[in-house]
């Protein structure tokens, strides 16, 4: 590829991912339009009450509501340590009010934010909103096709299909549920839901809930509800048999091992022969990768939530760098890794920097693959990066010629995961080592002097 090339290229989503590829495409010079669905940006953070009329979502064929958020949710990391890069999530006033000031704000303060990015860089003008991508394939002279419609107004189904030349997939992965296992769970007649239809906990009041996951998202939806509920029974793989007792602080909260089998009578067994009469089971059991728009005559392919074969977690060997994923990885902190993702592609993209051969990528894909198979990583964990995160985004840093993440940023996220184990109920509003918060802010303010940031750098007690 020739030095300092720009292209056309097609970018599948404006949530954080699909904002950080447009902002770094178009600093590099290349030309971008973002096909967003939604009638505003931000992703799984826009909030609605609505939920989708098949609990569970397994209906292939219903209408999908993109975001997962429950009405309560905070998030569960510092707001320095999430923050984009080059962009500080820091405590504003808007006028004479504040917005949400909280070191772990509420989902609308997070959406707030995202908006401020947009703004700051011109980005809504790159988006095309209430427009969704229904195909996306390579024709006979390598260009990619996008095909897309009008969700709205007066063109509504207006389908259009144009070419770009290079296209990047950042369309999430919290609107596809996966859902546990049970046996018998046919004959059992109580109700389920996955936590993606979770709102508000009022419809499980007096009810006996059985709640399967220990994530995050379990952590803080079975405290909820149990503030309504008649029980919650927490059933996790990491609870073993003799572990089994009410959570400490909880009258009506019990932690169980995984669910044994459910049974027409409406019970629920658990090893050792508990067992539980329950009137809905809330499966917290995480989601699956999903591109149904996307056709690439099974060069790319999810097998067990894994997205391969693909190099670093982001380019197809055979295809790339024309197609680039951007956000697969979990158990991480999220923006600061979309933006070295989207800094390396556009660099990539453009000539700026290198690739290896194809089939040395795929060399490096299978040994990556074989690697987690010799260490018994199920091929469903293939994109978690819970133990090696930070590794990866330096190595994205070296590529970029960029700085490797922050000493302050690793320091705060291993505090936050510590604290959040210990004192789950309430880690939130235990923040207590200031000098990482001054640290953030004092690099925040030598590096990034941004017009619509109004950064309170003098208080580090919010």
């Amino acid at each position: 590829m020739s030095p300092i090339t720009a292209f056309n290229v097609a970018v599948i989503g404006a949530g954080a991912a699909g904002l950080a590829a447009a902002r770094h495409l178009h600093k590099e010079g290349h030309t971008v339009v973002v096909f967003e669905k939604q009638r505003q940006l931000g992703g799984t953070w826009i909030y609605t009450p609505t939920t989708e009329p098949d609990p569970l979502g397994l209906d292939p064929n219903r209408p999908i509501i993109h975001s997962s958020l429950y009405a309560s949710l905070r998030t569960n990391l510092p707001r320095e340590a999430m923050s984009f890069r080059e962009y500080p999530f820091v405590a504003k006033k808007m006028g004479q009010s504040q917005r949400d000031p909280r070191r772990y704000p509420g989902h609308g303060e997070v959406l707030e934010y995202l908006k401020d990015y947009a703004n700051e860089f011109g980005l809504s003008e790159l988006v095309r909103f209430e427009t969704e991508v229904t195909r996306v394939w390579r024709d006979g002279n390598g260009k990619w096709e996008v095909r897309s419609r009008k969700i709205s107004g007066d063109k509504k189904d207006n389908v259009v299909c144009e070419g770009f030349d290079a296209v990047v997939v950042c369309n999430g992965h919290y609107s596809e549920p996966r859902i546990a296992h049970i046996p018998g769970i046919d004959r059992w007649p109580g109700k389920q839901i996955h936590s993606h239809n979770y709102r508000v906990p009022d419809p499980f009041r007096n009810q006996v809930v059985v709640l399967i996951g220990s994530s995050a998202s379990a952590v803080d939806i079975s405290r909820e509800i149990a503030g309504v509920a008649k029980e919650v029974h927490i059933a996790s793989r990491s609870t073993s048999s003799e572990e089994i007792a009410k959570l400490p602080g909880y009258d009506n909260i019990w932690l169980r091992p995984m669910i044994e089998s459910a049974h027409e009578d409406g019970t629920i067994s658990f090893p050792s022969g508990v067992m539980v009469s329950a009137d809905i089971i809330l499966h917290c059991t995480g989601y699956k990768y999903h591109f149904r728009f996307l056709d690439t005559e099974g060069i790319v392919s999810v097998d067990d939530n894994r997205v391969g074969p693909l190099y670093k977690h982001v380019f197809p060997p055979s295809l790339a760098p024309w197609l680039s994923f951007v956000g697969l990885p979990w158990k991480i902190i999220p923006f600061p890794q979309f933006e070295l993702q989207c800094e390396w592609i556009s660099g990539i993209l453009s000539g700026r920097i290198s690739l290896p051969s194809p089939d040395e990528m795929m060399k490096d894909v299978e040994a990556f693959y074989s690697s987690l198979q010799a260490s018994g990583v199920p091929k469903r964990y293939t994109h978690n990066m819970a133990d090696y995160q930070f590794e990866y985004n330096d190595w994205l840093a070296t590529q970029c010629g960029c700085p490797k993440t922050e000493e302050w940023r690793k320091k705060m996220y291993q505090e936050a995961s510590l604290i959040k184990r210990v004192r789950p109920e309430t880690y939130r509003e235990e923040w207590e080592d200031e000098d990482l918060v001054l640290q953030a802010h004092q690099d925040f303010a030598k590096q990034i002097s941004y017009k619509h940031i109004s950064c309170q750098l003098q208080n580090f007690n919010m």
